[in-house]
């Protein structure tokens, strides 16, 4: 066993937090027009929906709200609707409480909602990618989001693959190493292996991925 299979309870908290600290103060610079940008991460969602998204679901965490068909497109929709009316600093503020609190309940769900951390971290790498930001898909929390994602992918039992980051002292080994297939080999910078594994897009991005398709890395999808 490697650190990596060991969860770290506070570390999806930590994310959030890390998050919460780089993306608030950004977002509040920001003129209400951008809000209504859209995203490519997210096609048919704004930034302002995006965020929404976040703040909703976090806050569902917080308040242990997880009725039938929770986080489903669906769902999703109807959190968005029912913020329709807010300012945008309220969506903001929202957002903020939620990475503030939602991390001893993730803590306290024995690994069932780590992906909502990371998810939550992926989007802020929507927005930041959106505004022309740099940091979009790394910055201060990508350590946490590797180590995260390193776990999480073996505990799915998805494909192994073998990278070899750029910006990465050590390489990652990520997916349940089973020696029923061959590990497939990613060789790049860490932002584009996140956004493969959040199925966002990476045209115009120079790396080297073989023994996969892109498609088949996407926890979200």
């Amino acid at each position: 066993m490697t650190s990596a299979d060991v969860r770290d309870p506070e570390l999806p908290g930590l994310l959030l937090t890390t998050e919460r600290d780089a993306l608030i103060p950004l977002l509040r610079s920001r003129p209400d027009k951008d809000f209504a940008l859209p995203t490519a991460g997210c096609p048919g969602w704004t930034v302002r929906d995006v965020l929404a998204h976040c703040s909703s679901a976090l806050m569902r965490v917080v308040e242990s709200r997880f009725e039938k068909g929770v986080f489903s497109p669906e769902c999703n929709d109807r959190d968005i609707a029912e913020r329709a009316d807010w300012t945008n600093a309220r969506v903001v503020d929202e957002l903020e409480r939620g990475m503030t609190e939602a991390g001893p309940a993730i803590a306290k769900a024995g690994g069932v909602l780590d992906l909502v951390a990371v998810g939550e971290w992926v989007h802020g790498g929507d927005v930041r990618d959106v505004l022309g930001e740099l940091g979009a898909y790394a910055g201060p929390g990508l350590p946490h989001a590797l180590t995260l994602l390193t776990r999480i992918t073996r505990e799915q039992g998805r494909l192994p693959l073998h990278a070899d980051l750029d910006d990465v002292d050590e390489p990652l080994t990520l997916g349940a190493v089973s020696g029923e297939r061959t590990p497939a080999r990613f060789i790049g910078d860490a932002a584009t292996l996140v956004r493969l594994y959040a199925g966002r897009p990476v045209a115009g991005r120079t790396f080297e991925l073989a023994g996969a398709e892109a498609a088949e890395l996407n926890i979200f999808g």
